[in-house]
């Protein structure tokens, strides 16, 4: 039996949103461009958001998840979480 790492955000994503299947579409969606306009200025309207979704997904966002999970569980133990407050109002 394998342990998960927490620290590898892609443990927690399925097939189809992992960084190969990513870059695999990416590549294709942006050689097709190319195959069928073969305009460079076509290609790099769509490679554009291609390229700044790459940066986020595959480089930002792990980094921030890493980075907010080490955060988490480097606090110290007798800290209470601000964001949890309780929506019931009192039986008073």
């Amino acid at each position: 039996m394998s342990v998960k790492d927490p620290l590898n955000p892609w443990n927690y994503k399925p097939w189809w949103c992992q960084p190969w299947s990513i870059l695999l579409t990416g590549t294709v969606i942006i050689a097709g461009s190319w195959m069928l306009a073969k305009t460079p200025w076509i290609t790099l309207i769509v490679a554009t958001p291609i390229l700044v979704w790459w940066f986020y997904f595959l480089w930002l966002w792990p980094r921030l998840l890493r980075h907010s999970y080490l955060e988490l569980t480097n606090r110290q133990p007798d800290q209470e979480s601000e964001s949890v407050t309780t929506i019931y109002p009192s039986d008073e």
